[in-house]
């Protein structure tokens, strides 16, 4: 028997849907949605959306970040930076927090787009930030990874450095919380790296083999789930600092983050497959085929698996048994992640449309 993804926070309001990246929401999406609107940025869109009190918000490859409505699709304000956006915004505490190509994170007020902050990295920023309290609970903290080679730990309402963490090459994914007050992200140095919290200091850390381009999702009792560059996906005790199984298919690489339940895997591969892992033993329980590449991310809504693939659909499929429950044609490559919330599903396609999808109610 497959289990059921818990329910999360209502509110899509960072990369994979909270703090430890599982990409779970409790939302059903078993019957086909209808498109109610699109946007036309004009660039191509490669990172997904952050959904917060029925305001959506999504960066494009021109470097605009775009705050719309959700029921109309709407424009109600841009931000330009400098660079390709391809990070999902982080919204925290009336801001919404976005890293750009520039190197820039910057902090923009929810209802404006007015610029609040800026803080700089020495390189450009691809992934999303992620956040957690301060040891004495008294400020958020937000944490993101650079290509200057090192993970930032910036205080939210100032914009200053509270710590930062060097590694050997760059950082691509978002960081993801552990239990315990830890963080644990890979990066182009091929390496899992847990640090803490307070200091920004590395606790342990775990070979991977071969570079992490995508972000670590962590299960409910602490262990995680990444896929690399030498075509392997990899089950994690990150406490334990070891790899408790790998998973291997065929010869391409994931660049898909994974979403995770209690007893299964799901992740997008470059062999146009979503594939499904016993979490436990790391042996496949199903494949899903689709016409290109899976880099998007899946995300588990109740019993049906979302996620777009580059033949330009996006998909619904059985959780339990990987068929096909339905596919919707966007009419473009899709390497971004859907964002659900409230019954909605978001997902931005190569050809800079972004797309608003409701799933009927049964």
């Amino acid at each position: 028997m497959f289990a059921a993804a818990p329910a999360v926070h209502a509110d899509w309001f960072m990369h994979r849907g909270g703090p430890t990246l599982a990409g779970v929401s409790s939302m059903e999406a078993g019957e086909c949605p209808k498109e109610v609107w699109n946007f036309a940025t004009g660039k191509p869109i490669k990172g997904g959306a952050a959904i917060v009190k029925g305001r959506l918000f999504i960066g494009d490859d021109a470097g605009v970040l775009h705050s719309l409505s959700l029921e109309k699709g709407i424009e109600i304000w841009s931000f330009k930076t400098d660079a390709p956006i391809e990070a999902t915004p982080l919204v925290l505490g009336g801001r919404v927090i976005i890293g750009a190509g520039d190197g820039v994170l910057y902090a923009l007020d929810f209802e404006t787009g007015a610029k609040v902050w800026t803080y700089a990295t020495g390189d450009k920023i691809i992934g999303g930030a992620n956040t957690a309290k301060s040891p004495d609970g008294a400020s958020d903290w937000i944490f993101i990874g650079s290509y200057d080679s090192q993970l930032h730990c910036v205080d939210a309402a100032s914009g200053k450095a509270v710590w930062t963490f060097a590694t050997d090459n760059y950082i691509n994914g978002t960081p993801a919380l552990l239990p315990g007050g830890e963080l644990v992200f890979g990066g182009c140095d091929s390496q899992l790296r847990i640090v803490s919290v307070a200091e920004g200091k590395q606790l342990r850390h775990i070979d991977a083999d071969a570079y992490i381009a995508s972000s670590v999702a962590v299960a409910s009792d602490g262990m995680a789930y990444v896929g690399n560059y030498g075509n392997v996906v990899l089950g994690l005790n990150p406490k334990e600092a070891s790899v408790s199984w790998t998973f291997r298919s065929r010869s391409f690489p994931y660049l898909s983050s994974a979403a995770v339940v209690a007893d299964r895997v799901l992740i997008g591969g470059g062999d146009k497959r979503l594939h499904c892992i016993e979490r436990d033993s790391g042996k496949e329980l199903w494949e899903f085929a689709t016409r290109g590449k899976v880099d998007g991310s899946p995300v588990v809504c109740g019993d049906t698996v979302v996620v777009g693939s580059f033949d330009g659909r996006l998909y619904g499929v059985s959780l339990a048994d990987g068929k096909e429950r339905w596919a919707y044609d966007l009419g473009s490559p899709v390497t971004a992640s859907p964002a659900v919330t409230d019954g909605w599903i978001v997902i931005g396609t190569e050809d800079g449309t972004v797309h608003g999808l409701k799933v009927p109610k049964k």
